[in-house]
């Protein structure tokens, strides 16, 4: 064509001096970056660690016996010999309270994963099922929704209790049967979680998919269903800890939790609770360590939700 100057061969698109790059993060990494913008979940998590470091490891610095009676320093208030004072007996608070820790720690995370555990079984069943079994599943779990738990717990322990600890010995009959109680009393909640992640989920076409493939149920299940239903489960399970805390507290503040040799965090309280005006620092303490415990639990529950939730920005 006249007048036209054919483009040079070698002249190039000019190329920008910056370019952008993809960083690929997984799931996991991605909740963690959002975890991390919650101040108060990031600062409970911190001072969790710390409680969980003191009662696990604490023992093995501050060794006084949780069962060396003193007359002489009864109900001592906080003292450099006795941090937290002392009991009626002398004992020492501290090293108590670091002993019990150990036990209603345990409690809470092992009634957490039995209830997780029966909720998500419950539940993906029910999920992955349709027709009479999702329905006898259901009415199961309105059925345990209905009972009045306390009155029920208390029956519970009041049955089985001797036979346990004839079993199992004082302390593991004890840890068993609360752990059963209480764990089986708080999948419920779970179950429906689960049952709706799955009812949404399994008409996802990453789901379809792998049916198109050809994946059994099982296989649908472990590996494609679960996975992407646990964001919800694990923020119940921090639910479930604070409040088999509160519960095994309540069952031993009441006299039918451990023996009274045991000194869980809740047995502290019950035998404090005739000393209040005279040495609160009895009370104080196991107080404020279930309080803690139960609060930074709760705020980290929050800020897993806020992490795990992809319609949340952050």
């Amino acid at each position: 064509m006249a007048g036209s100057t054919p483009a040079s061969p070698s002249a190039k698109a000019p190329v920008s001096t910056t370019q952008s790059k993809t960083v690929s993060t997984s799931p996991w990494a991605e909740a963690w970056r959002r975890f991390r913008r919650h101040k108060m979940a990031v600062f409970s998590l911190g001072l969790l660690s710390t409680l969980v470091l003191l009662v696990l490891f604490g023992p093995l610095f501050w060794t006084v016996a949780i069962d060396e009676i003193d007359f002489s320093a009864r109900l001592a208030t906080p003292s450099l010999a006795h941090p937290m004072g002392t009991d009626d007996l002398g004992q020492d608070l501290f090293a108590r309270l670091l002993y019990g820790g150990r036990i209603s720690l345990a409690v809470g995370l092992a009634a957490m994963l039995m209830a997780i555990f029966v909720g998500v079984l419950i539940g993906a069943i029910a999920g992955m099922s349709r027709g009479w079994v999702d329905t006898a599943l259901m009415w199961l779990t309105d059925l345990f929704l209905s009972l009045p738990q306390l009155p029920l717990l208390l029956l519970v322990i009041y049955l089985f209790r001797d036979s346990l600890k004839e079993s199992f010995g004082p302390e593991g009959g004890v840890f068993i049967l609360i752990v059963l109680v209480i764990g089986g009393f708080r999948w419920m909640p779970v179950a429906r979680l689960v049952r709706a992640q799955f009812f949404s989920l399994r008409e996802k076409e990453f789901v379809e998919a792998a049916r198109a493939l050809g994946a059994s149920t099982p296989r649908q299940v472990t590996r494609h269903i679960l996975p992407n239903s646990l964001g919800p489960v694990i923020v119940a399970g921090t639910i479930d800890v604070a409040a088999a805390i509160i519960a095994e507290s309540t069952l031993s503040f009441l006299g039918l939790g451990f023996p009274p040799d045991i000194p869980t965090w809740g047995r502290i309280l019950f035998d404090s609770k005739d000393y209040l005006d005279i040495a609160p620092h009895w009370a104080l303490f196991p107080g404020l360590a279930i309080f803690l415990t139960v609060l930074t639990i709760n705020f980290i529950g929050d800020g897993l939700r806020d992490a795990l939730d992809p319609r949340k920005v952050m």
